[in-house]
């Protein structure tokens, strides 16, 4: 079900991008993308009730897809190597193109404090995630794949996302896609803990 006010947000959606990548985000007011979308000063409050709501919902809009299409292709039960390849070969994709990386930036910004993103439904779904992550790996406990889901998630947003550069658009220095993969299946696989 489409929301009411689904052209306005698409409009402030729509102008909050193009100023976040031309000016990166720390740089750009909600009064210019107020502005950039022709509406007036309080729309970015009404309609998203705050900045970080704005930015939630744009990554959510932006990125979602990269993660849903790849994980519905994951069909039955998929093994762990899957899983990892569908969390982190977006991201590879991703960091490729300037706007890509200046999203991943915001994106691991936004999330790698709280370890989720605030304001709307996960991108990453982490739950459905988990709970395949569980499955492919019964001798864990649900405490012990919730920790290595979130170490993954954040070492993942830690590669691609750089969150403590200024400005991400800086093309070098990413490692392979098969090393991230690797890496991340190698810790989500260790031997279970005991005691």
């Amino acid at each position: 079900m489409s929301h009411p006010d689904a052209p306005t947000r698409e409009r402030l959606l729509t102008a909050a991008k193009q100023l976040f990548l031309e000016k990166g985000a720390d740089q750009v007011s909600l009064r210019s993308v107020n502005a950039t979308a022709g509406l007036n000063p309080g729309a970015v409050h009404y309609h998203f009730g705050s900045r970080e709501g704005l930015v939630s919902a744009l990554l959510e809009r932006e990125l979602r897809p990269l993660w849903t299409e790849r994980m519905r292709a994951l069909s039955g039960s998929p093994d762990v190597r899957d899983l990892v390849a569908a969390l982190v070969e977006p991201f590879a994709e991703l960091v490729s193109t300037r706007d890509g990386r200046v999203l991943c930036h915001l994106l691991a910004r936004s999330a790698l404090p709280t370890g989720r993103l605030p304001h709307v439904s996960s991108l990453f779904a982490p739950a459905p995630f988990e709970v395949l992550i569980g499955r492919a790996l019964p001798g864990l406990s649900p405490r012990e794949v919730t920790e290595r889901c979130r170490l993954a998630f954040s070492l993942v947003m830690e590669t691609y996302g750089r969150p403590l550069t200024k400005m991400p658009a800086e093309p070098s220095g990413f490692p392979r896609t098969e090393t991230v993969v690797a890496f991340v299946l190698a810790g989500l696989t260790a031997p279970p803990l005991h005691g």
